[in-house]
């Protein structure tokens, strides 16, 4: 292994060379690597600072001055050289630092062979080397120690050690060197300790970046080499950088500023020209290959299910780190505190909770939930996960019971009106799918067809309101949707189609918090009147009293949501504002019954004059109504299958009408 990793540092030292010469110019971090991944690793930046905007990869490599200037301001900024670093950097390695553990390998016989470094990379799964762990049975016999290392105060903290399950789950590649198996452990015994996302998408880092490793140098106490090492080249399958690592640090994760896994290192060789670093050049097989390699294998449907969770799992749930917590008592088991790095903490245990809010579909929370701490009211940005092509989207499965519940169907002559993915490959094109949603969007009239969304009141987790950040899904041309412009200087409203906190459940609060922040595309946005979704006993709080009241099975709903596109909408900026929004809710009884129900709102009343009297604006009532889901359907244009036949309205005789709804409590579920 060693000598590939010779052979490759040796036949890139001219490349090596050129780039090394680069960085140290002015400017030159922009100019280092090549244009496309220098723009991409600014937008994935953009996704971590509220400031920072995509530049034209063309512009970067056309030299032109302002894209090369606005490149270097960009990465000289956030990738600095003088480690002046924000406090939220350290806390947020620390948090890294729970997850790195120390692998103690051992043969058939039992004896002692070696040390390793690994990291936990899901809820069950642990991340080293091959040549750490070359086979299921080495594997079985070792083990993984968390917190081999001296506390805040000098002491050593107490070790926690798990066995290794490799009949759970066991696989290794050599020519990656990478090694993935199961902890023999509870969830609850290693929630304390969190875990390190891998993250498939591109813009991680360039050369120049800073890397930092968290490590067990020659089977020692934890250490970390900080940001004196910087990456100087990127092969295809692999990193090249300067680390300071000993024997003991192989598997180690080598992490970005943003504490984003780049790299599993494996191995240090010395570079024959003696050009870079003192003239050892360390090697990291690269984290999105490794992502590419493992999603073409196919594993048995058990182990199957423990590798979709790190794929499913797109950020980290971590405790907080103990150079924070007020009074560290190492003698007793730490809870399992949820953190994100810079955003402060989650306070333990689980309590029910119902709280009332009062936007635009966007109501309720329900379900057990993780009770906020008083250091929790400071906001949260909104972080749009950049990886379009992890989302899962809408799940047709949802539902238990073998309910499946495919998307509505739109008509012949709405579909040639559908907006297509432009980077959908092999998936439906007109389908944008988020984190448990999806949306079928109209082209040209810039607004959704329809939303659907799957809601997991079990599991649901409150997020915090953050200050609002709307953004263009970049699958569709921004021309195809409705943007900014449109609510400017008005009394009209940004509404969600799928709530925000419908999509936020999950694992834990940062897997929640993509759902939550997905919910923030214009794709799910459509015009509504400030006064809309105000009447708190009817479409406001629809779908939790149905979670809450109903004897719905599992709490699982699943919901479809949209705007009556009629022609004679009055037009408002280039856009013709909906009068009228549905909504269909779908659900198991406990009888194992299928239940769909169909609803019916209008803000006619609301929109009248927006267009002709600018300020003026009429107040008038509005009604909430269930009416039979063929109502929709023919209102729409859409056909929603066998969910009419599940409606209790097609089996009412009186049922050919609307009725209208003014208690949450005269619905017919």
């Amino acid at each position: 292994m060693r000598e590939d990793v010779a052979a490759r540092v040796a036949a890139r030292s001219e490349q090596r060379r050129r780039r090394i010469a680069l960085l140290a110019e002015p400017g030159g971090i922009a100019r280092a690597d090549e244009p496309v991944r220098v723009a991409t690793r600014i937008d994935r930046l953009g996704h971590h600072y509220r400031d920072i905007h995509p530049i034209d990869p063309a512009a970067i490599a056309a030299a032109d001055p302002a894209a090369v200037t606005a490149a270097v301001a960009v990465l000289e900024r956030i990738i600095q050289t003088n480690d002046l670093l924000p406090v939220g950097y350290l806390e947020g390695g620390a948090a890294a630092a729970r997850a790195v553990g120390r692998v103690v390998v051992r043969d058939r016989r039992g004896r002692l062979a070696g040390y390793g470094t690994g990291s936990l990379v899901s809820p069950d799964l642990l991340l080293t080397n091959h040549h750490v762990l070359g086979s299921a049975g080495t594997a079985g016999g070792s083990s993984v120690e968390f917190d081999y290392q001296d506390g805040i105060d000098g002491g050593p903290l107490p070790l926690r050690g798990f066995g290794l399950d490799p009949g759970r789950f066991f696989f290794a590649d050599p020519e990656l060197d990478f090694a993935l198996v199961a902890v023999k452990a509870t969830p609850g015994e290693l929630a304390p300790f969190g875990f390190n996302r891998l993250v498939a998408a591109e813009g991680k880092a360039i050369i120049g970046d800073f890397v930092t490793i968290i490590q067990h140098p020659g089977g020692g106490k934890k250490q970390v080499a900080l940001r004196e090492n910087r990456i100087v080249d990127i092969l295809e399958s692999f990193l090249h950088y300067q680390t300071d690592t000993e024997p003991g640090s192989s598997g180690s994760p080598v992490f970005n500023d943003q504490w984003e896994i780049v790299a599993l290192h494996h191995a240090g060789v010395p570079a024959p020209d003696h050009d870079a670093f003192g003239g050892v050049i360390n090697e990291g097989i690269r984290v999105s290959h490794l992502l590419a390699f493992l999603h073409g294998r196919t594993f048995p449907p058990d182990q199957q299910v423990l590798l979709d969770r790190l794929f499913a799992e797109r950020i980290s749930l971590r405790p907080a780190p103990a150079a924070l917590t007020a009074s560290a008592d190492h003698s007793l088991p730490r809870p399992a505190e949820q953190v994100e790095p810079g955003v402060g903490r989650w306070a333990t245990g689980q309590v029910p909770l119902t709280l009332t809010l009062t936007a635009p579909f966007d109501m309720q929370l329900r379900g057990p939930i993780a009770a906020a701490g008083p250091d929790t009211a400071a906001p949260e940005a909104i972080q749009i996960d950049p990886d379009y092509a992890g989302r899962r989207g809408y799940d047709p499965d949802f539902l238990p019971g073998g309910h499946r519940v495919p998307l509505p169907t739109l008509h012949p002559d709405l579909l040639a009106l559908a907006a297509l993915n432009r980077h959908a490959g092999d998936k439906p094109a007109h389908v944008l799918n988020y984190h448990h949603f999806s949306v079928v969007m109209n082209r040209q009239r810039r607004l959704a067809f329809f939303t659907a969304v799957n809601i997991d009141g079990a599991i649901s987790l409150r997020i915090r309101r953050d200050p609002d950040r709307w953004i263009f899904d970049p699958r569709l041309p921004e021309s195809q949707q409705t943007g900014e412009e449109v609510y400017r200087d008005n009394p009209l409203d940004r509404g969600h189609l799928v709530r925000r906190l419908d999509p936020a459940w999950g694992t834990g609060h940062a897997v929640a918090k993509f759902g939550n922040d997905d919910t923030f595309h214009f794709t799910n946005c459509t015009p509504q009147h400030k006064d809309f979704n105000q009447n708190q006993t009817t479409w406001a709080g629809l779908e939790d009293y149905i979670l809450d009241n109903a004897d719905t099975r599992d709490l699982k709903v699943t919901v479809f949501t949209g705007p009556v596109l009629a022609a004679d909408d009055d037009p408002y900026r280039g856009v013709q504002l909906p009068r009228q929004y549905w909504k269909v809710v779908a659900m198991v009884k406990q009888n194992d019954e299928l239940s769909a129900t169909g609803y019916l709102l209008s803000q006619d009343h609301l929109i009248a004059g927006l267009e002709t009297v600018p300020g003026e604006f009429s107040y008038g009532a509005y009604k909430t109504y269930q009416v039979p889901i063929r109502r929709i359907e023919d209102l729409t244009r859409l056909s929603f299958g066998t969910l009419a036949d599940a409606d209790p309205l097609a089996r009412m005789e009186a049922a050919t009408t609307a009725r209208e709804i003014t208690h949450l409590r005269q619905l017919t579920l």
